[in-house]
C-alpha cells in the first residue's frame, strides 16, 4: 500500500504545480494537520483515494466547516483498506485554542481509546499532530511533544507512528524519519510517501 503523508504547508508540486497524474498510485492520503480545507479538498478529488486527517493547532475552523469528500479521525481508531489507524490532533496548550491540550488532556484522549485498540488487537499507524516528547520535538512550549505519545509507541508498537507540527525547515537536524523500537517516526511535514 502507497500512503501519502502531508502536513504544515503545502506541497508545492502538488498543488501550485500540480502535473495530471502526480497524485496517481496513492491508497491513501493522511494529513496532519494545518493544511487549508481547499488544498486538502484538491488533494482527495485529485488522488481519487480515502484522505483521512487529524487537527492542527490552527485548525479551528474545520469545526465549524470541515473539508468535504475527507474523513476526520482525530480521537478515533479507524480501519481503512485493512489498516488501523488512530488519530489523535492538536499540539502542546501554549495559548487558548480548541486543538491545545495539556500534558494531562492528552493522556486522557489517549486512555478513552485504549479499549478500542485492546478490541481491534493494536494498531498500525498512529497519526497525531504534535510530535512525542523528546522525538524531534523542541523545549518550547509551542513545538513541545506529548509524553503520553512515547508511551502509545512502546506499548502498542505501531509501523508507523506520523505527526506534523515540526517544520523541517526550523533547522538543519530535523529529520524527517526516526526509529523508536519497532516503530519508525515519520515527520510528514509538507509531504512524504510510506510503503506499507
Amino acid at each position: 500500500m502507497r500512503i501519502l503523508a502531508v502536513s504544515d504547508d503545502e506541497a508545492k508540486s502538488l498543488y501550485d504545480f500540480y502535473r495530471p497524474g502526480v497524485l496517481a498510485g496513492y491508497d491513501m492520503i493522511l494529513s496532519c494537520g494545518d493544511l487549508s480545507r481547499h488544498y486538502l479538498e484538491f488533494l482527495v478529488t485529485m488522488a481519487n483515494c480515502p484522505l483521512l486527517y487529524v487537527r492542527g493547532n490552527h485548525d479551528d475552523a474545520f469545526l465549524d466547516a470541515p473539508p468535504e469528500g475527507c474523513e476526520c479521525i482525530d480521537g478515533e481508531l479507524v480501519e481503512v483498506k485493512g489498516l488501523r489507524i488512530l488519530g489523535l490532533g492538536g499540539s502542546f496548550k501554549y495559548r487558548d485554542g480548541k486543538n491545545m491540550y495539556t500534558e494531562e488532556q492528552m493522556c486522557r484522549r489517549v486512555r478513552k481509546l485504549r479499549r478500542r485498540i485492546k478490541k481491534a488487537g493494536g494498531v498500525d499507524i498512529v497519526v497525531t499532530h504534535a510530535p512525542a516528547r523528546h522525538i524531534n520535538d523542541f523545549d518550547s512550549m509551542s513545538h513541545r511533544g506529548f509524553e503520553c505519545f512515547v508511551e502509545l509507541i512502546d506499548q502498542y508498537k505501531p509501523k508507523y507512528f506520523i505527526h506534523g507540527h515540526i517544520h523541517i525547515n526550523y533547522g538543519v537536524h530535523i529529520p524527517q524519519r526516526t526509529q523508536r523500537g519497532e516503530t519508525e517516526i515519520i515527520n510528514a511535514y509538507e509531504k512524504c510517501t510510506i510503503e506499507f
